[in-house]
């Protein structure tokens, strides 16, 4: 009997897996999405992956949770802004199963885990663009890191279980017995690239090429870094270098928050710079350029009100 796994979100990143998986013989995939434009698209004419990788994946989409079948695995792939309505919606999938999110930023795992048995902490790097319904483009490859979420663990068997298929897809992945320091890793990667690609339009390569912007992104790691040594936590790699190497490698990418302020969308700044804000205040770590940033990412979500 194959795998059955739920996509929660079959957006760029959550399309991306989906579109992966899809190719394996082993493995039923299905879909959540809100959206019906992207839901119908993929029904009739499966997820489109263009790019670095070209295929075509045939996958069951659904609006309506309970019309998708319980699932053993399910990858959460939404924005940080819907996590609470996105799992509530699909928990009854899980009642047996575990639930993994790729998500941006931190908080996201403690709001599934109140709703789903066990968590994976998931951190992925692929470089993705939705172009229109049913077509992602993928930018640039990139790992996959995925370990227990400690509070309400995943086992080591679906934590390999699931590297091995994603591994087997074409998905790079580690399985890991600690996976925060990859977490973190990407944090401060994002949380000191997209906000401020963000705020000055300016693409992953100019940002980097932008001295004043990339002296103000070093900073914002530094105040990262203080918070997770204080949690005693080790990053995988060190985010300065890889900010770099994506600049120049993937000069004219347009980060996901910089997509969302061009379309005049919610942002997910409250679980990055926001996440490190919260636990800098926690632990009396000094973060006042995270601090800012938050309150300017606001402001500026705040003046399409107007």
């Amino acid at each position: 009997m194959p795998t059955r796994i739920c996509i929660v979100g079959c957006g760029a990143i959550g399309g991306l897996y989906a579109a992966h998986l899809a190719q394996l013989p082993e493995v039923e995939v299905w879909a959540y999405d809100t959206s019906e434009d992207q839901v119908a698209t993929i029904n009739q004419n499966g997820l489109r992956i263009t790019g670095s990788v070209e295929l075509v994946g045939r996958v069951q989409a659904r609006t309506d949770a309970a019309a998708i079948p319980p699932c053993s695995i399910g990858i959460l792939a939404t924005k940080g802004t819907v996590t609470e309505p996105a799992i509530k919606a699909t928990a009854q999938l899980f009642a047996d199963g575990v639930v993994c999110s790729v998500q941006n930023g931190i908080g996201n795992e403690e709001i599934i885990a109140e709703h789903v048995p066990r968590v994976m902490r998931g951190i992925t790097l692929p470089a993705v663009q939705l172009l229109e319904p049913g077509v992602i483009h993928l930018h640039a490859p990139g790992p996959t890191w995925i370990g227990p979420f400690e509070p309400k663990p995943a086992t080591t068997e679906e934590i390999t279980g699931l590297a091995v298929l994603l591994n087997s897809c074409g998905m790079q992945t580690s399985a890991m017995a600690d996976a925060r320091g990859a977490q973190w890793t990407k944090l401060l990667f994002n949380c000191s690239t997209n906000p401020l690609c963000a705020l000055t339009g300016l693409t992953h390569g100019q940002l980097c090429e932008h001295a004043p912007s990339r002296r103000l992104a070093g900073a914002l790691i530094e105040e990262g870094r203080a918070v997770a040594n204080a949690l005693g936590i080790t990053l995988e790699d060190d985010p300065a270098v890889l900010i770099d190497t994506a600049g120049k490698t993937n000069f004219n990418h347009r980060p996901s928050m910089l997509q969302d302020v061009s379309a005049r969308r919610g942002t997910e700044i409250q679980t990055l710079n926001g996440g490190i804000v919260s636990q800098a205040t926690q632990l009396g770590v000094p973060a006042p350029l995270n601090a800012a940033i938050v309150e300017l990412i606001l402001g500026l979500e705040h003046s399409w009100t107007r």
